[in-house]
Formats: structure tokens, sequence, C-alpha cells
């Protein structure tokens, strides 16, 4: 069973999950009445995610074997066969899901499915490979935001500018995580940290231009909070590039899509229970992160 949640990265799901609270809220305003939709989303998500952590594992294999042999397939603890089916299933569920859902989410199911298997396994080694991780991110919160009459409602504002953000932020994440099983470049770290700050100046402006239920200075006080503590620990790995600081960037930025996705919330609708909603799904991630690593 710690093979397994060790295969799934079961704490990094807590991130896609709030993609799901975003995107739903974005274009319903909350949740409540459309429980089914939303569950069914939530479900999608979380098995797609999933299938994407697994076949990452699968296709990097042999890589694993030299700079990971700890995890769970080079270890032998988990078969590549068991792994590849288990991946599949995981990937059909999410399809079915997605299509008791409607029409537009199963195209956008198919579609991520689609960016998940380019990504693992054609583009990871590639220049390319940040932009491609992007577009997964950029994928499923429009995916969260696919409860609609039809497949055009699904790219608008504000979830496609949240959207892109987001993707831009998972942009700097991936191309900032690309070596960190051994020492880094400094110069490359410092691209990634450009690129997330990038995302974030996409969803202030965002906020500023387009006002929420309530006021965008509390929101962008709180997106300006995140911003200098993604930017301490990048910098801090940019100064002394080994391994283990720059997963403990790695750490710190994926915890803090949590409270970025938690802000656009509190943005949009102004108060409530479902901005805290979203922010306490970082405490389950912190807890299980100490011993299921996210990276």
């Amino acid at each position: 069973m710690r093979a397994l949640l060790e295969l799934i990265r079961l704490p990094t799901v807590f991130t896609a999950m709030a993609d799901v609270l975003l995107g739903f809220t974005l274009t319903h305003g909350g949740i409540a009445p459309h429980w089914g939709p939303f569950g069914l989303l939530l479900a999608t998500t979380v098995a797609l995610y999933f299938s994407g952590m697994i076949f990452n594992d699968v296709y990097d294999v042999e890589q694993d074997r030299l700079e990971r042999p700890q995890r769970p397939i080079p270890s032998g603890r988990i078969s590549p066969r068991t792994a590849i089916v288990l991946g599949l299933v995981l990937q059909g569920l999410g399809l079915v899901t997605a299509s008791l859902v409607g029409w537009p989410s199963l195209g956008l199911a198919a579609l991520l499915i689609l960016a998940i298997h380019a990504y693992d396994g054609l583009l990871k080694r590639t220049f390319v490979a940040p932009l491609a991780m992007g577009s997964c991110r950029f994928l499923n919160v429009l995916l969260a935001a696919s409860h609609q009459p039809d497949w055009s409602a699904i790219w608008r504002q504000p979830q496609l500018a949240c959207a892109l953000g987001l993707g831009i932020y998972i942009v700097g994440v991936t191309w900032f995580a690309r070596t960190e099983a051994r020492t880094s470049h400094r110069l490359s770290l410092l691209g990634a940290l450009g690129v997330v700050d990038a995302g974030i100046v996409i969803l202030a402006v965002l906020m500023k231009s387009r006002d929420g239920a309530g006021e965008a200075l509390l929101p962008l006080v709180f997106l300006a909070f995140v911003a200098v503590t993604v930017n301490r620990r990048m910098l801090a790995a940019v100064w002394q590039p080994d391994s283990a600081r720059v997963r403990i960037g790695v750490k710190t930025l994926l915890l803090s899509y949590v409270m970025v996705c938690a802000t656009l919330v509190y943005w949009h609708v102004g108060g409530g229970p479902l901005p805290l909603v979203t922010a306490s799904l970082v405490i389950p991630a912190v807890v299980l992160s100490r011993v299921i690593a996210m990276t």
C-alpha cells in the first residue's frame, strides 16, 4: 500500500482538487445545488491526476533505476505491468465520470489524457517539457469549469485567464524541478522563477481588471504574500542549487499553488466557506508530504 501511495504521489493530488473547487466556483459561483456534477468532476480530476503520476514513473523507469532506485517500480515493489494496468483503469474511469457530466467534460478529459501521455512519454526530455506540463494544468482547470451547455462556454472569462495564469505557474514549477535529483544550474532556476512570477502577475492583473464579488485589494494582498513565500524559497535554491534546497522549493511551490487557488476563489465569491475549504486542502498535503514524497 505504501508503494502504491508513493507511485501516485498522494500529497500532490490536493493541488488538482483545488483546481476543481476553483474552476467550478468560477462558472457556478459555488457548489450547491450542483453537487452531482461537482463530485463527478472531482472524481475525474483525481483519477486522471493519479494516472499521470503513474505513467510518469512507467515512462521514466530506466532513468529512475539510476537516479531514484527507491521508487516503487525500479525497486520492484510494483511491477511495470501492474502500474500500466492501474493507470489505464484510472483513465478509463476518468472518461466515464466525465461523460456523466456532459460532452464538453468528456472532450476536456480526453484532451487531458492526450496531454498527459504527450508529456510523460514524448516531451519530458525536450525543451518544451515545462510547456507540456503547464498545458496539463491549463486543461485541468478548464475541465473543472466544463459543466456547461456547450463547448464554447468553457473558453470564457474568468476561467480562461485563471487557467492561463495557473498553467504558466506550473510551467515555472516544472522547469524549476527538472534537475531536482542532482545539482541544478542557477541560470535555469532563475528562469523558472521568472516564469512562476509571470503566472502570478497574470492572475494579479485579472483580479485588478475584473472585480469579483468583493474588493480586489485583500485578495491581491494574499497573492502577494504567496509570491513572497515562493520567491524566498526559490531564491534560496538559486543561492545554493543542491538537490535538497531545490526539492524544498518545489514542495513550497506545490503547496502554495493551493493557496493561490484559494485566493482566486475568495476573489470571485467575496467570502463564505469555499475559500476556506480550498485553503484547507493544504493541510492533508502538508501532513502526508512528511511521509510520502511530493516530487
